[in-house]
């Protein structure tokens, strides 16, 4: 539990007690730790505070009941929402001052049986530097995104679980792109919300409730003469049919798609009923993400993993592999992780990987002529973080367990 937590809970159980001030250091504990999320939540005997580090929740605080409603309402305030409504979901946005240091939040608030639960996005602008070369990439993935990003039409996908970095790497390569051309690119964007403003790019912000969805934004913006058009992400069909066809008339449009691996991409747009000979002709590669912790470099020492995580690991790479783990310091929260790595696999297709398209193999034997066109797996470039003492074996597991 932080030093501020501590103190705050003896000045409430000594005087009255100031939510803003309270507030306030609820998010500065959690920008310190460099959370992504903050939750409040109500529980049974008390209010669970706990931060997204890293990508796991940690616990910082557990305070009072009886102050949940008015932390609620503070919330509620600087998001500009609804004071008096407590039984709907509302969410908005909110700029801290000088005392959070610009820190942006995204509030959402959420009815439950014992009262409203609070999980804030936290953006530090600190901490937010859009180039590819500083995100960590493996290097033939680094390469062959760069390759890509160098052409004028097409459609380049990311994919990946909610928080594996899919929207830095695609505002990472639109200031690529802009470092690269400067003002003789014309560039526009379609998101839901809009995280970071970013310079000589035309935003938009899709507000459903008014009709205004990513369907009809990407049709008006055909018309605003783009080039490079990113698309937060491909819910349904008909945002799926215009992205194509505005990468088969001479864009450059970059999105995302959940589907649980860079081949599965294809099936899942196929299964949205835009035609296979449409997909092949479009659609330039696909970027897989993950996102696992790094070894902190204060505390790792070496380690022997144990026998049943070992099976993971092919036994030619096992006698060279320089497995390391962090034992816990003051650095990294006696977590033994500082930072998160990307792992990623990068789909590029190719000739052979277009009639398999055309010919709509299954997601399996896609991935497998893949493969032998020269992409490296998640579990591949995965089990190289581990074997080189990036991350631990165990962590891989975790983060990959449903890819290996």
């Amino acid at each position: 539990m932080s030093y501020t937590v501590n103190y705050l809970q003896s000045e409430m159980a000594a005087q009255g007690f100031e939510v803003i001030v309270l507030v306030n250091c609820l998010v500065q504990d959690a920008t310190r730790l460099g959370a992504s999320d903050l939750h409040i939540e109500p529980w049974e005997n008390s209010i669970a505070v706990r931060a997204r580090v890293n990508g796991v929740l940690t616990e910082i605080a557990h305070l009072p009941l009886d102050l949940m409603e008015k932390i609620s309402m503070r919330f509620k305030v600087m998001a500009n929402l609804v004071t008096y409504q407590a039984g709907m979901p509302q969410d908005g946005m909110a700029v801290g001052g000088p005392e959070l240091e610009g820190v942006q939040l995204r509030v959402s608030i959420f009815p439950t049986v014992r009262g409203e639960k609070i999980v804030v996005r936290l953006f530090d602008p600190r901490d937010r530097r859009f180039e590819l070369g500083t995100l960590g990439y493996e290097d033939s993935t680094l390469h062959g995104l760069l390759h890509l990003l160098m052409r004028t039409s097409g459609l380049l996908l990311f994919t990946g679980p909610t928080g594996s970095g899919k929207t830095s790497t695609m505002y990472s390569s639109l200031c690529y792109i802009m470092q690269r051309d400067g003002t003789s690119i014309s560039i526009s964007t379609v998101e839901d919300p809009v995280e970071f403003n970013l310079p000589m790019v035309s935003q938009t912000q899709i507000n459903p409730t008014q009709g205004f969805t990513y369907a009809v934004a990407l049709k008006s913006i055909m018309r605003q003469d783009p080039q490079v058009i990113m698309v937060g992400e491909i819910r349904d069909s008909e945002t799926a049919a215009i992205a194509v066809q505005a990468g088969l008339t001479g864009h450059l449009v970059i999105s995302t798609i959940h589907s649980g691996t860079s081949a599965g991409a294809f099936t899942r747009l196929i299964n949205m009923e835009i035609e296979p000979f449409m997909l092949a002709s479009s659609i330039l590669g696909v970027m897989g993400l993950r996102l696992v912790r790094r070894n902190c470099p204060d505390c790792a020492q070496p380690y022997e993993p144990s026998a049943s995580h070992l099976k993971v690991v092919p036994e030619s790479l096992i006698s060279e592999a320089q497995f390391r783990r962090g034992t816990g310091c003051d650095r990294c929260n006696q977590t033994g992780y500082a930072g998160r790595l990307p792992v990623s696999e990068l789909l590029v297709v190719t000739e052979p990987f277009r009639e398999a398209v055309l010919k709509k193999v299954q997601t399996s034997a896609l991935e497998e002529i893949a493969i032998g066109e020269g992409m490296r797996t998640l579990c591949q470039n995965g089990l190289s973080r581990a074997i080189s003492g990036e991350t631990t074996l165990e962590e891989i597991i975790r983060v990959l367990a449903a890819d290996l």
